[in-house]
């Protein structure tokens, strides 16, 4: 069976409401304690949904920090960690998505002990 028309996942905005609103330039201040307050249990959102006029602020924001030529395109852009998606409506600003916050182990834990017998052997160098 082939499917002829994809719909990615995109926000509804009709259900879903635009969770900040910017009048004349990029607020990164804003969107990080919006990223903080969504942040719970060990998860985090995974994407940044924009519209025309908040992409276009991004971009420009983006542009001032690391030059023009190095911000074409959104696509394939993270911003605070999330992966940037433009849609296409007017104004529209939203988190979506999980994903789990991955803690750092240390290696060290995971050595087994000083001439531990039974897994003494596994580590040893065999040439």
């Amino acid at each position: 069976m082939y499917i002829k028309d994809y719909h990615a996942p995109y926000p509804d905005l009709s259900s879903v409401p635009s969770e900040l609103s910017f009048q004349d330039a990029w607020d990164g201040d804003a969107v990080s304690d919006l990223i903080r307050s969504k942040c719970a249990h060990g998860e985090t959102p995974a994407f940044l949904f924009l519209g025309r006029k908040e992409a276009l602020m991004l971009k420009n924001h983006l542009a001032d920090t690391w030059g023009e030529e190095s911000v074409v395109t959104l696509n394939g852009t993270y911003y605070m960690g999330l992966e940037v998606v433009p849609i296409d409506c007017e104004t529209f600003i939203t988190t979506g998505g999980r994903k789990a916050i991955r803690t750092l182990q240390d290696p060290m834990s995971r050595r087994p002990a000083w001439r531990d017998r039974e897994v003494e052997a596994l580590w040893q160098f065999r040439i």
